[in-house]
């Protein structure tokens, strides 16, 4: 009987981050509660979701260094970015839902611009943000397939 116990616990354990991940679509519905601060433009300029300059515009923020869009950030993110803290869609979703609390819990000044707290869905919010904008990685790779191709460039000339 014991065993059976512990194959459920073990079962449950492992599904746990399942039920973590966040669904995009209802990501999106939900970042409705931060347009009045936030937009999500490209750097090219489409406009993903139009939305206030109150807060600093979330297009790939997930992949980020914490406060490195041209903003006037608190104390708080400027200290996130010194340290060079990249964001994940898992710190951005505990960061939603308290701010001030996720800076002190993380070292940082507690001083934040941000006082909206999204206490339910943000794993949702987190979801869509690393959606509507390309993968850090892949702008990496797009960046080095950039550099490569002047190289050759370059040589051939």
């Amino acid at each position: 009987m014991k065993t059976v116990y512990a194959v459920v616990a073990a079962a449950v354990a492992l599904a746990a981050p399942a039920f973590a991940e966040g669904d995009p679509a209802k990501g999106e519905k939900e970042f409705k509660k931060c347009k009045s601060c936030h937009t999500i433009v490209s750097p090219e300029g489409e406009v993903v979701f139009k939305g206030g300059k109150t807060g600093p515009n979330l297009y790939g923020v997930v992949g980020a260094v914490a406060g490195s869009a041209d903003f006037k950030y608190g104390d708080g993110l400027k200290d996130a970015n010194a340290a060079g803290f990249v964001w994940t869609e898992e710190e951005l979703a505990a960061y939603m839902a308290d701010a001030k609390g996720w800076l002190g819990a993380n070292g940082f000044a507690e001083k934040t611009k941000m006082t909206y707290k999204l206490k339910k869905n943000g794993e949702h919010v987190a979801a869509y943000l690393a959606s509507v904008a390309p993968a850090p990685m892949e702008e990496a790779a797009e960046g080095d397939a950039a550099t490569e191709e002047t190289s050759e460039e370059t040589k051939t000339e």
